[in-house]
C-alpha cells in the first residue's frame, strides 16, 4: 500500500510535468512541486507506519483480553461444577 502511494504521487507529478511542456530541464515551479510531492509522499507513509504500529497494539490488546475472557469462563465452570457436587 505504501509503495502504490508513493507510486500514484510520482507518476501524477511525472504526467504534470509531461504535459507541462516538451523542454528538456523541469522548471523551478515544477522541481518544487516534485519535491513537495516528496515531502507528502515521505508524511504519508510515516502515517502509515505509525497506524500499522497502533493497530499491531490494539490487535495485542484484544488478543490478551480474549485470553483473559476465556480464562474467566473456565473458572466459572470449574466453581459451577463444584457447586454441583455440594
Amino acid at each position: 500500500m505504501k509503495k502504490s502511494i508513493g507510486g500514484l504521487v510520482v507518476a501524477g507529478a511525472m504526467v504534470a510535468v509531461l504535459a507541462s511542456g516538451c523542454s528538456s530541464k523541469p522548471s523551478a515551479d515544477e522541481l518544487k512541486q516534485l519535491d513537495d510531492l516528496k515531502a507528502e509522499v515521505s508524511s504519508l507513509e510515516r502515517e502509515i507506519s505509525a497506524k500499522e504500529s497502533e493497530k499491531a497494539a490494539l490487535m495485542k490488546a484484544i488478543a490478551d483480553k480474549n485470553a483473559q475472557l476465556s480464562q474467566c469462563e473456565k473458572d466459572k465452570a470449574l466453581v459451577q461444577e463444584r457447586l454441583k457436587g455440594m
